[in-house]
């Protein structure tokens, strides 16, 4: 039988995420389980460690993430060329991604080692520049890619397309191109919806519009939006973030293409996927007022008419 192989990563800025990871690094060798760590961070655990690459993750059962969304964001870098599924405990502030709060770490352990969870795909998109015609950066991101001012007193000058055609055009502080996952970060402080994982779109979603139509656009998945930097027209130069984690200088006239990704990432939930599951991360992440509800649905009023 195949021994099992996790990859245990912390925000080891975090005195908190460090004492959690070596708990879970503890316990999961109790169980049998190899743990692999990323060289230089996490020491003295007696772990496999492992250069920060794409291979990083490759064979493992599962990455399993000790920190904040941005953490998580950084650990998809290694768990999606590796079409491995990563977990995450939140020890930072909203921790929208993580499946657990630092108190649910033991029961989420133990449901890792007894193989209780399930694992679901999120869209990503892939994410081209391109300079007078010619493609000079490809990326792409879990949550957002965004277009933005580099110059927080001036504003930038662009033209949006959806499949080819010109949509609008606007001053703004930027463009935010988002997966359904992303439409609860940057996404959302914009202005735009929140959408359920399950449904496939894209989202393109204006920063603070200098314009009397500048909507946040929910379009079809198969959709390539593109935003292109007005030629001539610069107020101030201009930068691409991928998660807020990657970043490029754009040049003047620069052409920013986004589209569905090639390759998903993949997460691991002890909570079964689907709309119950996200609704409830809802309430909890932003603390929403539910008292009152009465969970009766239009069956069971029609049944005791």
């Amino acid at each position: 039988m195949v021994g099992r192989t996790m990859l245990v990563t912390a925000h080891t800025g975090r005195e908190n995420a460090v004492r959690s990871a070596r708990r879970v690094a503890e316990r999961l060798t109790d169980a049998g389980i190899v743990i692999r760590t990323l060289t230089g961070e996490l020491s003295g655990l007696g772990a496999e460690e492992v250069p920060v690459s794409d291979q990083a993750a490759e064979g493992a059962e599962l990455v399993i993430v000790l920190g904040g969304d941005g953490t998580l964001l950084r650990a998809a870098e290694l768990s999606r060329p590796a079409k491995v599924p990563l977990i995450g405990v939140n020890l930072g502030h909203v921790g929208f991604l993580a499946e657990a709060e630092p108190d649910g770490l033991s029961d989420l352990v133990d449901r890792v080692v007894a193989r209780q969870y399930t694992v679901e795909e999120r869209m990503t998109i892939d994410v081209a520049v391109r300079s007078n015609g010619s493609a000079i950066v490809s990326g792409w991101a879990l949550n957002e890619a965004t277009v933005e001012k580099a110059d927080r007193q001036r504003m930038v000058e662009v033209i949006t397309e959806v499949d080819g055609r010109p949509l609008s055009r606007w001053g703004c502080d930027g463009v935010v191109c988002s997966t359904p996952t992303g439409s609860t970060a940057y996404a959302f402080s914009a202005g735009g919806p929140v959408v359920w994982p399950e449904v496939d779109a894209l989202l393109m979603v204006p920063i603070s519009a200098h314009a009397l139509w500048a909507p946040p656009m929910v379009v079809s998945p198969q959709s390539v939006l593109a935003v292109e930097l007005i030629a001539g027209h610069e107020t101030s130069g201009a930068v691409l973030w991928c998660d807020g984690r990657r970043k490029v200088d754009l040049p003047p006239g620069a052409r920013v293409e986004v589209r569905r990704g090639a390759l998903p990432v993949l997460l691991a939930r002890l909570q079964g996927p689907g709309p119950a599951g996200f609704t409830d991360r809802l309430v909890a992440k932003f603390g929403l007022p539910v008292a009152g509800w009465r969970g009766r649905t239009w069956e069971d009023a029609g049944e005791h008419a």
